[in-house]
């Protein structure tokens, strides 16, 4: 199986299964001298961990990450860095039912046909699971950015819901369950997630993940555009179905006056942005203002409403996904794409400085 890997200068790999004895994460490209501990990554990884209230799996992991390599007396060493999480609760035998079927909406019958075998617990490396080696990565990455930036996501909408902007707080997003920055809308969903967890279904959501002190400059035209990687990046976390930078699809409704971000010279010969339809990114480019990004994901495959589907022997059949589950896979989610975009801006950040003029 090939496609395990992410980036060019800040590339990471990572392996290992939902129900194996640990999952982990190679980092490559990391520079050396950056101040970096267990602790450093650990509560990247509990904001994602599993378990923490009724409308997430509760599976419970505690997800204790390891650094094997690449680090040296609390400083990175510029060698790959290697970490390590193991897997503590599995419960392989609440998939033992569906061994011979396929799950619609899942990649079983994607991973059976390409591979000619799977592993059925838990989706095995198409489960979520592997997304805590990606928050792992995406811990390193903050360091190589700095602390001058700053990247924080939020759920904006579950299933038809969506937040009042006006009542946008980044402090609320820590004082409820679903990192919303409404906290109107986080009881609204309270009730409405409770519905949909009882009735033993699944949610879609969207979450959108905005990054601040970034330098104008980031990014290639064309091919390696900025926008192009983190699109790339979002659409490769499970369950993504649509990506958007800025205006996104919402652009295609407006004029070129009201889409355009004017500009007016700053107090420092700088030019100053009067908007940011564009979500900081203009011809591959980033511009210096806040990139934003927003992605839609899925519902959870895995319902204990029984549907129609097929076995390994071709016939129909019927199947519903007993264990553990998200009502709605979005909220934990929203960790997963913080740690996609530090990834990318890290590896793009590299990257200028090889050629940036100045």
């Amino acid at each position: 199986m090939a496609g395990n890997s992410f980036g060019t200068l800040f590339r990471f790999t990572t392996w290992g299964e939902s129900h194996g004895p640990a999952i982990g994460v190679v980092v490559d490209g990391c520079p050396s001298l950056l101040s970096l501990t267990e602790a450093d990554i650990q509560p990247w990884l509990d904001k994602r961990r599993p378990g923490q209230s009724r409308y997430t799996t509760q599976r419970q992991e505690p997800d204790q990450v390891r650094i094997l390599s690449g680090v040296f007396e609390g400083q990175t060493t510029g060698t790959p860095l290697s970490l390590m999480i193991e897997n503590t609760d599995q419960r392989s035998k609440d998939y033992s039912e569906i061994a011979a079927k396929f799950r619609p909406g899942h990649a079983d019958y994607t991973y059976w046909k390409k591979y000619g075998i799977r592993d059925y617990r838990g989706g095995g490396r198409s489960s979520a699971r592997e997304t805590a080696c990606r928050v792992a990565a995406g811990a390193v990455a903050r360091k190589v950015l700095g602390d001058g930036v700053t990247v924080r996501g939020a759920l904006v909408q579950m299933g038809p819901h969506k937040v009042d902007r006006s009542r946008w707080d980044w402090a609320e997003v820590d004082n409820n369950p679903f990192f919303c920055p409404d906290p109107q809308a986080a009881a609204e969903w309270a009730d409405y997630l409770d519905g949909i967890r009882k009735s033993g279904s699944s949610i879609g959501a969207v979450v959108e993940v905005v990054a601040s002190g970034l330098p104008a400059g980031l990014g290639d035209p064309l091919y390696d555009k900025l926008d192009g990687d983190l699109a790339r990046a979002m659409m490769t976390i499970n369950a993504v179905k649509g990506v958007e930078i800025g205006n996104g699809f919402e652009a295609a409704t407006l004029t070129g006056e009201q889409n355009a971000d004017e500009m007016r010279a700053g107090p420092d010969g700088e030019a100053e942005f009067l908007s940011n339809q564009s979500g900081g990114i203009l011809g591959g480019i980033s511009t210096g203002q806040d990139v934003v990004v927003r992605f839609a994901v899925k519902p959870t495959s895995s319902i204990l409403t029984p549907r129609q589907t097929v076995d390994l022997q071709g016939k129909d059949t019927d199947i519903l996904t007993k264990g553990r589950h998200d009502p709605c896979v979005g909220i934990r989610a929203v960790p997963v794409g913080e740690a996609m975009m530090a990834c990318v801006l890290a590896d793009h950040l590299l990257r200028h400085r090889a050629y940036a003029r100045g």
